[in-house]
């Protein structure tokens, strides 16, 4: 679990970041689209910072992997992951919206969410995983 965390850390604070500072670029990349309006830009800022504090939380977690914190956290990992890849993948079928980082992204999160369930797994019967 601790490699997991700290995967997710990672690479979660540093899609934040970049929303935050810069909402337009990571978008355009994810979906091939801009955020042209002040009230989208707002909106992926905030997405921004929400995937910054996911990022710090697991980081913090990274070495309590023990802990009913760190375990409840990798399922709110797992319905964020798997929430993600629905809505990604819903954007590339059912709105035709086309960034390179679009199916690269589906993937990497439907890859995370098999993670947190093979962790939760684990857990639950006594084990470790990665």
């Amino acid at each position: 679990m601790k490699s997991l965390l700290i995967v997710t850390a990672l690479i979660e604070a540093a899609t934040g970041l970049a929303l935050l500072l810069s909402p337009s670029l990571p978008v355009s990349l994810l979906l091939g689209s801009s955020l042209d309006a002040p009230a989208a830009l707002t909106v992926g800022r905030v997405a921004g910072a929400a995937l910054l504090a996911l990022g710090v939380a697991c980081w913090l977690a990274r070495d309590d992997v023990e802990s009913h914190a760190a375990q409840g956290l990798v399922a709110a990992m797992l319905l964020y992951n798997i929430a993600a890849v629905l809505l990604l993948a819903s954007a590339g079928i059912g709105s035709g919206l086309r960034g390179v980082e679009l199916w690269p992204a589906v993937v990497l999160h439907a890859a995370l969410a098999i993670w947190c369930i093979a962790c939760l797994r684990s857990e639950l019967q006594g084990g470790n995983v990665l």
